[in-house]
């Protein structure tokens, strides 16, 4: 939904201000601090870098009118959003926020484009601030190609819409919903023309939300429209405006994308307490009937060393829970299972294998499984 542009060159000016004590001259009683001024981007594609990390663009890509928006220290907020385009085609604009590479502009210390089978989690946070006299949503954007791409369109596009006022709707019709971070979501299927796009509509508006963005690019794979030997290009959160705009505004955002090593841009994840990283191979075996399902899950210790506390994590698909597990303690928070060892099995010896399983429920026609699995915050290989 993005138009092809080299994003236009910026100039970026600065004020001083020296205040001087009333009185004498030759002794400065005090200096008032100089305020931070936000900085305003009217230019088409204009961009600037937020935090030294993360790229703010205009990207006003739909119409030839005016907008603004000025960049915080932590996001930025609309300020004009001139003209309007009809409710049943493309949004005039995207201004948004984001990590990764967007037409050959990559934020600051980016690891993106990165394999999706070679991340480990890919922690996020939003926080929005809304406005009822506009007609817009408010979107996260995920962005998946067969290729390491950095320029131009992706093949499949993720939008996570956290509110929507007016008459709008996502591209495509909708197939369903799905269960995805511990929350529900209408499931809307489609092109544009350009890229295939999945989108999860909350049902109510979310102001602020702290997801792992692998949650959804798991449910895109499953559904068979990404793979894991795909990229992770961008992520992006802003807003996509049809009519006016002005005070909608991100309020802060985070994103870092760790490897299976637990290190990624924007800072990494800790190895849990008391494991240690090390390479690895998952085999996960389930049985299905109407309603529910056991699952026997082997993890094998493919590196040279032995693994001292061990724990395994990994999606649960849509609609699954589980009721008891054996040889394991397994628990489940925001759609994300995690196993951690019995006394008797913590440590896996160099070339050996610890297997635990479980018995769950599960809704919905089709039985899924999950993609991905990491040990100690390393990406497992699947068998």
């Amino acid at each position: 939904m993005r138009l092809t542009t080299r994003l236009l060159a910026r100039t970026r000016a600065s004020v001083a201000a020296l205040v001087l004590a009333a009185g004498s001259l030759t002794a400065l009683i005090g200096t008032a601090p100089a305020a931070h001024a936000d900085e305003r981007i009217c230019a088409q594609y204009g961009t600037t870098t937020v935090q030294g990390r993360y790229v703010a663009q205009n990207n006003r890509w739909g119409t030839s009118a005016t907008q603004c928006i000025d960049v915080t220290g932590t996001g930025f907020r609309i300020v004009q959003a001139d003209g309007s385009v009809p409710t049943n085609g493309a949004p005039k604009s995207y201004p948004s926020i984001y990590n990764g590479c967007h037409y050959t502009n990559c934020s600051p210390g980016t690891n993106l484009p990165m394999r999706i089978d070679s991340i480990g989690s890919a922690p996020s946070s939003i926080s929005y601030t809304y406005v009822d006299n506009a007609v817009y949503n408010a979107s996260y954007d995920i962005w998946l190609d067969p290729t390491p791409k950095r320029d131009g369109v992706n093949r499949t596009e993720i939008m996570i819409w956290l509110n929507r006022v007016g008459p709008i709707q996502p591209i495509g019709s909708r197939v369903g919903t799905a269960t995805v971070g511990g929350r529900s979501w209408e499931v809307w299927t489609g092109s544009n023309g350009s890229n295939d796009v999945i989108s999860f509509v909350a049902p109510s508006a979310l102001r602020t939300l702290s997801f792992d963005v692998m949650d959804f690019v798991d449910e895109t794979v499953a559904r068979g429209m990404a793979q894991r030997s795909w990229y992770l290009t961008s992520v992006q959160a802003g807003f996509e405006p049809w009519q006016g705009g002005v005070g909608l505004a991100v309020d802060s955002f985070s994103s870092s994308v760790n490897s299976g090593g637990g290190s990624g841009g924007g800072g990494g994840e800790e190895p849990p307490p008391g494991g240690q990283p090390g390479s690895c191979e998952v085999a996960y075996t389930a049985n299905s009937w109407p309603g529910g399902f056991t699952a026997e899950t082997t993890v094998t210790n493919t590196g040279s060393t032995a693994i001292d506390g061990w724990e395994l994590s990994f999606p649960l698909p849509s609609g699954q829970s589980i009721t008891s597990a054996w040889n394991a303690s397994v628990s489940t928070a925001g759609g994300t299972v995690t196993a951690r060892p019995t006394d008797h099995n913590r440590t896996i010896a160099p070339g050996a294998s610890r297997s635990f399983g479980f018995q769950g429920t599960h809704s919905g026609g089709t039985f899924g499984e999950p993609t991905r699995f990491t040990l100690n915050g390393t990406a497992c290989t699947v068998r």
